[in-house]
């Protein structure tokens, strides 16, 4: 039987940049970790551009926040708060 590629096998960390690998700093998931409430994530108010957006695997869509780093190298600084 053929070994399925990494990629389709690998677990999506919700903590990490699905494009950097790095921690995405999401707020939600703080809150699922600690059980602590958090204020609202910053990425609740950034936009994104399509072409960013694309650019995230398919297994990690809907399960893994893109930073904040990756957010404004993609889109222009005034439309990504910056995190406390």
């Amino acid at each position: 039987m053929p070994t399925p590629p990494r990629a389709a096998t690998a677990a999506v960390d919700p903590t990490r940049c699905p494009l950097c690998g790095q921690g995405n700093g999401c707020a939600e998931e703080i809150a699922r970790a600690t059980g602590q409430p958090q204020p609202p994530c910053w990425c609740m108010t950034a936009e994104f551009p399509p072409t960013l957006r694309d650019a995230v695997p398919a297994a990690a869509r809907g399960r893994a926040c893109i930073c904040a780093r990756c957010a404004a190298a993609a889109a222009p600084a005034a439309s990504i708060p910056t995190l406390p």
